[in-house]
């Protein structure tokens, strides 16, 4: 039995994983919990048929935990690879669940937005904020000393906030996030 992933490739580069912190989750939660995997890299400029066959909406990523039984979305793969592979365990306390959740539509509707005065970069610094002071409080983790799920969610997440806003906007996570720097800071928050 062979644990399969399909994630994006990069774009112009098809033999390099790509930018989709979907498909870059899946693969920290099997890295960490240390599953060994077969990669399968998808140009999804160019999606061969093979791939459309076990996901018709062509969507990244897929998994397969060897059971040839192919199943899409995040969410869904990162709970069976944590109910399959339960040790060590990623589960995040239902206290903290939710911490960070809602960055990443904010930084969207920031990134999208074309009026200053909207209120998105507000409310993504609220939620950058509200992220910090769990941290301070917290961690270094969401979930203290430990890596839990939400930390191979969200980390992604930022990363791809930094890069984009830095590239489109000039925007940077201001300084006074100290605890939210630390935390993206080389993917390890010590």
């Amino acid at each position: 039995m062979t644990v399969e992933v399909c994630v994006k490739a990069a774009v112009g580069a098809p033999d390099i994983l790509g930018d989709c912190p979907f498909s870059q989750r899946v693969l920290l939660t099997l890295e960490e919990k240390k599953v060994p995997y077969e990669m399968k890299l998808v140009d999804l400029g160019n999606k061969p048929e093979w791939f459309l066959k076990i996901s018709p909406e062509g969507k990244v990523p897929v998994f397969n935990s060897g059971d040839e039984n192919w199943i899409a979305d995040s969410d869904v793969i990162t709970q069976i690879i944590e109910e399959k592979f339960p040790t060590p365990s990623l589960v995040t306390p239902p206290e903290y669940a939710s911490v960070g959740s809602k960055i990443f539509p904010a930084f969207v509707k920031f990134l999208k937005s074309k009026d200053a005065s909207d209120g998105s970069e507000k409310a993504l610094l609220d939620e950058l904020q509200a992220l910090d002071e769990h941290l301070k409080a917290h961690g270094p983790y969401i979930n203290g000393e430990n890596v839990s799920a939400a930390d191979l969610s969200l980390g992604p997440k930022l990363f791809h906030l930094q890069v984009a806003l830095e590239h489109f906007k000039g925007w940077k996570i201001p300084e006074n996030l100290t605890s939210v720097h630390a935390y993206t800071k080389d993917g390890h928050p010590r």
